[in-house]
């Protein structure tokens, strides 16, 4: 009898235990004081009905190696007028969960203005991903970010999966900048099965290798892009591969663009399997004119454009678009293969200056 209620007072003592290491690692209120044990304690972290404080940042850098996150209920956002961060992930084989039920609500319509990020009011960036490695985000339900949502820098191995960016309400309130994913200096990211709606590109490939964009659905902004490259750190794309993605009621369908009298490297891009829906000004455009982010229709030479495949692009253009526009200096691209791009709607005529021979580009 002694023996059996050792035991039993023993599994009570247990529970009691992993109840309270349990209850340590959530985190809920409006307080970041005890984010910092947590991080150190924990490797099963769960972020609970929380309001991050005015001027703050969720800042997940010090997370312990194997450690999931995992988002519940409404994460909110205090208003502060910023450059910084709302949230920022730092780590290896970290995983990122957003579970059943819950929101990002950034409340962004208290900072658009109609400007970018750096005009008007201050605007914080959503999600950082920073020097995160072998990976993985998803399920995360964003709504009403203040400018670009979730930008990955200095990152390998990362898979973003199942992650939806509703900024509609800023189609009619002055939203600008809100790109969906902007990459940099970055390896190896998957980004796949995920819906994007926003004011700006739906993915920005700004440097880095092995980009990899499936079956990913944008509405409104300004398509699948490649920089503007050219006044960066690093200047050089190499290996995207975008397969499977629809483009709908945006500006522009596929695009890559390059500042004027600049250098760099956009090599081995594959596009693939795109479908275009009601696109405003250019279904494919790739230029090389830039200038303070304007075209100038003077295109320089000092980039090289290389091993660009489009393979099966279908869809519709508005009457006053334009489907394909090319404009690059002589010697800026080569070893072109396009086939099976239709394109559809439109009343104007491509138009194209510095396309390689053989390339299947109709012009």
């Amino acid at each position: 009898m002694k023996l059996y209620l050792k035991v039993l007072i023993g599994l009570a003592v247990a529970v009691v235990t992993v109840f309270t290491q349990n209850n340590n690692c959530i985190l809920t209120g409006n307080s970041l004081g005890n984010l910092t044990s947590i991080q150190q304690q924990c490797t099963e972290i769960v972020i609970e009905n929380f309001t991050v404080p005015a001027n703050q940042s969720l800042s997940l850098r010090n997370l312990r190696n194997g450690t999931t996150v995992s988002f519940r209920g409404l994460i909110s956002f205090g208003y502060a007028e910023s450059l910084g961060n709302l949230i920022v992930v730092s780590g290896t084989n970290i995983t990122v969960i957003g579970e059943p039920g819950h929101l990002f609500n950034c409340r962004g319509e208290r900072w658009w203005d109609g400007f970018a990020d750096n005009n008007g009011k201050l605007k914080p960036l959503f999600f950082l991903a920073i020097n995160l490695r072998y990976s993985s985000v998803s399920g995360l339900r964003i709504k009403n970010t203040p400018q670009r949502v979730i930008a990955i820098q200095s990152s390998q191995q990362v898979v973003f999966s199942n992650i939806t960016i509703d900024n509609f309400e800023g189609d009619r309130n002055g939203a600008h900048t809100t790109i969906g994913f902007d990459l940099n200096e970055s390896s190896d990211i998957t980004i796949q099965g995920s819906q994007i709606v926003n004011q700006d590109d739906c993915i920005a490939i700004n440097s880095g290798t092995n980009s990899y964009f499936y079956d990913n659905h944008c509405r409104g902004g300004r398509g699948i892009s490649i920089g503007p490259l050219g006044n960066r750190s690093s200047n050089v794309v190499r290996n995207v591969h975008v397969r499977g993605c629809t483009v709908v009621n945006s500006a522009d369908g596929i695009r890559i663009r390059t500042f004027a009298n600049t250098t760099g490297q956009v090599l081995d891009i594959t596009y693939e399997n795109i479908q275009f829906q009601n696109i405003f000004d250019y279904g494919i455009v790739v230029r090389g004119d830039l200038r303070g982010n304007r075209p100038t229709g003077n295109a320089t030479e000092g980039f090289t454009i290389r091993n660009f495949t489009i393979s099966n692009v279908q869809g519709w253009v508005r009457p006053s678009a334009i489907s394909v526009f090319v404009l690059l200096a002589e010697g800026v691209a080569s070893n072109w293969r396009w086939s099976r791009v239709n394109l559809t709607g439109t009343r104007n005529i491509n138009s194209c200056t510095g396309v390689p021979p053989n390339s299947g580009v109709q012009c």
